[in-house]
């Protein structure tokens, strides 16, 4: 069984004019593209041929750890951002209230995080065992998988999600990011991590 690159979940000029049809096109079909194709390249023959993307990235390292966590990240990324309007479910709001303040003070620390972050990575917001939300900023291809954290949102602060549009303005994009996100899919997120705690 080989990995597939996953279908974009719209057109690739859909969240112009936040980020560009030419922007999408390199991050997905060339870098994104290209960590299905090595980590496929990779696990052939070895331990983790045939395994989930999940248990390869809670069991692998180096070269293999990489790839497949790029690919879990970029699927995240890309089904985290939407050119329609949404908005987070009442639940996610009233935890980010709990945990956070306000909206508006997620949104700072979310974004201060971002770009605080040295060099390349993601930052995201997580569930933790205790069911509390945190923001975590997390280098390269690191992965909140790993920490048995539940991800919930992630934003991609590689250069590559951004220096077509944006050069090294990275938090201008960030800011124009944040105006894309699919709060529905983290919503859901939520949802059924909160049922599958439920059912352990």
């Amino acid at each position: 069984m080989k990995f597939e690159l996953m279908s974009l979940p719209y057109e690739e000029n859909a969240l112009v004019p936040y980020i560009s049809a030419e922007t999408v096109s390199y991050h997905y079909a060339k870098h994104h593209a290209g960590y299905v194709k090595k980590l496929n390249t990779l696990i052939e023959g070895s331990e983790f041929f045939g395994k989930s993307l999940e248990f390869i990235i809670k069991n692998s390292k180096d070269g293999i750890f990489n790839n497949a966590a790029q690919v879990f990240n970029h699927d995240f990324y890309w089904h985290g951002l939407s050119a329609e309007s949404t908005a987070p479910s009442a639940k996610l709001s009233s935890m980010i209230e709990r945990d956070f303040g306000c909206m508006e003070e997620f949104k700072k620390l979310f974004l201060d995080k971002a770009t605080a972050l040295f060099g390349s990575g993601w930052v995201w917001l997580v569930l933790n065992q205790d069911k509390k939300l945190s923001i975590e900023a997390l280098a390269n291809a690191d992965n909140p998988l790993k920490y048995e954290k539940i991800a919930l949102l992630t934003c991609d602060v590689w250069e590559h999600a951004y220096y077509i549009d944006y050069r090294n303005a990275r938090a201008d994009y960030l800011q124009n990011y944040w105006k894309l996100i699919n709060w529905k899919f983290v919503s859901d997120n939520l949802a059924e991590a909160e049922v599958n705690t439920t059912n352990a």
